[in-house]
């Protein structure tokens, strides 16, 4: 009868001594490799996570300068306030003084300022017509006299009235102007899943959330991260959404898009390549225009910049390179700068003009996985404050920040953030699947109210 020796299987590695000793030979591989536990002692084992990108999180720019607020319909509806004076552009033809002006509100009796850039003269308006004005000089017989003006393109806006002894009352009436702006929320979703098994291999793990708390977690370490990567999205999801355009890839897939921050400015507000680091005095002028742009529009004294690490910088330079003594020295104790301590040249606010700025970093843009791997927009102004708008669904006006977020809710479900657990682990027993399932769920979208206060820095 043959005796049959069990063999060890190609990974044992387990020698047996005579004594308690440590050897190499005596020791169970973690890989099978022949060496691995060549050490004599076990191995340093760190519990806590290393936080090598620091609070990884991008959200917090709308918890800053915007509210949330519920909703119960598809479509939010608002409307913002046209000019209260009327201005044009418009042809001339200097022979007859017809000023050709698509749309306009301006009536017989009407006093104008008409300039073609060069000359400007005042002017009383004897006609109208559907997309025309008839305007005669105070000064000269016609428009062409002197050739001070020639066909071509003029600028016109009204400044008061004037009529005769006796004669009737101004005809019609100018209706105020207004604009009507509407957004769609969108739907958000996002899962963790764990299997029955993984979550049975309890591993306690030391770990700090981005909101500063800290304590031990096993698997759910994953939720949380998937949480907050989550909630990261519905921030980035209203700034950077879209609307989906008729006949677009995404309107056929069967989505709507929604209009968001960047697409908001770039349509309704202002755009600059300015403020780009060439040079402080450049920079400055730069400045000065957004400063001119400002005043055509609400003028709102108070502003926020929300700015990527190169043009914070660049207005760093900008107020040094202002506020300097000697050869490019720096002014002591203007900026609790002294001799005697550390050079402080960063700055947080300044005053330029009749305005305020409140300068800040936006992690958003600086973020190796975010906007800081696409450098194509730098910053953000953002107007502080609240604006006065009429709401449709209330109808009187009400005062609402210049960005706000609207969720869906009513008194049946709130989605403002929902989550709930399915499988029949963990403690939820709603089927057969032997995982644990945490859903999350929001449908919000963002209004951008007086977005020509606004500018995006490209």
């Amino acid at each position: 009868m043959a005796i049959i020796t069990p063999t060890g299987g190609a990974n044992l590695n387990a020698v047996p001594a005579p004594s308690k000793q440590t050897l190499s030979s005596n020791y169970l591989s973690f890989t099978g490799g022949a060496n691995d536990w060549s050490q004599q002692y076990l191995p340093e084992l760190y519990e806590a996570e290393v936080e090598r990108y620091g609070d990884r999180s991008v959200s917090s720019f709308l918890r800053m300068v915007g509210a949330e607020m519920p909703m119960t319909s598809d479509q939010v509806v608002w409307s913002e306030q046209g000019r209260l004076h009327l201005s044009y552009t418009g042809t001339l033809t200097a022979a007859s003084g017809a000023i050709a002006v698509t749309g306009h509100a301006v009536r017989v009796g009407q006093t104008i300022v008409v300039s073609d850039g060069t000359t400007t003269v005042k002017a009383y308006v004897s006609g109208v017509a559907t997309d025309e004005i008839t305007a005669k000089r105070y000064d000269k017989e016609l428009f062409s006299t002197d050739s001070d003006f020639s066909d071509g393109s003029v600028t016109l806006f009204v400044y008061g009235s004037e009529f005769s002894k006796g004669t009737a009352g101004m005809n019609e009436a100018v209706t105020p102007e207004f604009q009507s702006f509407t957004n769609q929320p969108i739907i958000f979703k996002d899962k963790y899943e764990v299997s029955g098994s993984d979550a049975s291999q309890i591993g306690w793990v030391e770990i700090t959330g981005e909101a500063g708390q800290s304590g031990y977690l096993w698997y759910l370490k994953a939720e949380g991260d998937t949480r907050t990567r989550f909630e990261d999205y519905l921030e980035m999801g209203v700034v950077e959404g879209e609307n989906a355009i008729a006949g677009s890839g995404a309107a056929i897939a069967g989505v709507k898009g929604t209009e968001g921050l960047f697409a908001a400015i770039e349509d309704r507000g202002h755009v600059t390549a300015g403020v780009d680091g060439n040079d402080a005095t450049e920079d400055l002028a730069d400045f000065d225009e957004i400063l001119k742009k400002l005043d055509k529009q609400g003028a709102i004294e108070e502003n926020m910049l929300f700015l990527n690490r190169a043009v914070s910088l660049n207005i760093d330079d900008m107020l040094a390179a202002q506020n300097s003594y000697g050869s490019g020295g720096t002014s002591y104790g203007v900026f609790s700068n002294s001799e005697d301590m550390a050079l402080n040249l960063g700055f947080s606010g300044f005053r330029r003009g009749s305005y305020d700025f409140y300068k800040t970093d936006w992690k958003y843009l600086n973020d190796a996985s975010t906007r800081g791997l696409i450098t194509d927009i730098r910053g953000v102004l953002v107007p502080a404050g609240t604006s006065t708008i009429y709401d449709q669904t209330l109808g009187k006006n009400i005062k609402r920040p210049f960005l706000h977020v609207r969720y869906r809710a009513s008194e049946a479900d709130d989605r403002k953030m929902k989550s709930w657990t399915t499988g029949s682990v963990g403690g939820a027993f709603t089927s057969d699947l032997d995982a644990m399932e945490v859903h999350y769920l929001s449908e919000r979208c963002l209004v951008v109210q007086g977005a020509n206060n606004f500018m995006l820095l490209n």
